[in-house]
């Protein structure tokens, strides 16, 4: 009797708990990245403003560009890696398989980009200090 109650509630979802519980830390920990990068970005644009690191315009310039791209790419990842986890809760149920191609390459290039204006900021303020 509990056997037959069973499968009547059973749901496709269910079949493949392991998977899209899987997906949901996958999901979580990009969640946390996006945080982490608009927290980072945040910081160093809070940190140069506070402590007045800079004596010119264009570390100033830097530093916004860092702090508001840091904040775009964040909200980004977040939008995208939320599309790719209801995508990938179809293909679980579909028993299909497509890895993240788009997120990783947003992602990469987003934070190459972030990283280089790193470089151009700590060449231009703390450059001047050797």
């Amino acid at each position: 009797m509990n056997n037959a109650l069973e499968k009547e509630f059973e749901t496709i979802d269910s079949k493949y708990i392991q998977q899209h519980l899987a997906n949901e830390r996958t999901y979580l920990a990009w969640v946390r990245t996006s945080i982490t990068i608009m927290g980072v970005g945040f910081l160093i644009t809070n940190l140069h403003f506070s402590t007045m690191a800079s004596n010119g315009k264009m570390g100033d310039i830097l530093s916004k560009i860092i702090g508001l791209s840091s904040i775009i790419v964040g909200i980004f990842a977040l939008i995208i890696s939320t599309i790719s986890y209801f995508i990938k809760g179809n293909d679980i149920n579909k028993q299909t398989f497509r890895f993240s191609r788009i997120l990783v390459v947003y992602l990469s290039i987003a934070l190459i980009l972030i990283f280089l204006i790193f470089g151009a900021y700590y060449l231009d303020v703390w450059g001047s200090f050797y």
